[in-house]
């Protein structure tokens, strides 16, 4: 709990009484590995806190190949958030990469806490921009890089995840087959 109020804070004040609030909404889940957050064809529920584990953004091509577009570890929220904010039905998967344990609020209760608390908002706002600009900031190499920089770009991004996540979903994020994966990795150690 303490992680999140933390990670709230960097966005704006709340004093004792708006987070004891904010608190009382949330609501502890666990997802074991490949379980969904949120699926695709089905509106999400959910906007989540990572307190353990590693979740995926992930759809599948025209091809029906499955492509991996993002990883959320520890400390981070988790959500489709234009489609859980609209109520719309999703186009992309969320997946949880390990078994993860994460704090959750309803759109509901995401909903009461932005009715009652002045400025949530904004705080809103600043946190899903921060989100944005650091899915873009680990996205942008992968378009113009050879798959070995985009490897280690994929290192430098998520230190903590190569050895905690299959590595086809690491093949599958980079664009490339698990065997150039394999080969990539052999070549830099």
């Amino acid at each position: 709990m303490e992680a999140l109020i933390n990670l709230i804070l960097q966005y704006g004040h709340l004093n004792k009484q708006q987070i004891d609030f904010v608190l009382s909404k949330v609501e502890m889940l666990e997802f074991k590995k490949d379980d969904y957050l949120s699926e695709a064809g089905k509106v999400p529920r959910y906007v989540a806190f990572v307190l353990e584990g590693v979740f995926r953004f992930s759809y599948y091509n025209n091809k029906g190949e499955e492509v991996t577009t993002y990883f959320v570890d520890e400390g981070n929220f988790v959500v489709d958030n234009e489609k859980f904010e609209s109520q719309i039905v999703a186009s992309e998967y969320v997946q949880a990469a390990t078994d993860c344990k994460v704090l959750v609020f309803s759109k509901k209760d995401w909903d009461d806490i932005s009715n009652t608390i002045v400025g949530w908002e904004m705080m809103k706002a600043k946190m899903v921009k921060k989100c944005l600009l650091l899915a873009m900031e680990r996205r942008s190499p992968l378009v113009s890089e050879d798959a070995t920089t985009r490897y280690l770009s994929f290192i430098e991004a998520f230190p903590n995840l190569i050895n905690r996540i299959p590595l086809s979903y690491v093949a599958s994020y980079l664009g490339i087959t698990q065997q150039s994966l394999s080969r990539i990795r052999r070549n830099i150690r």
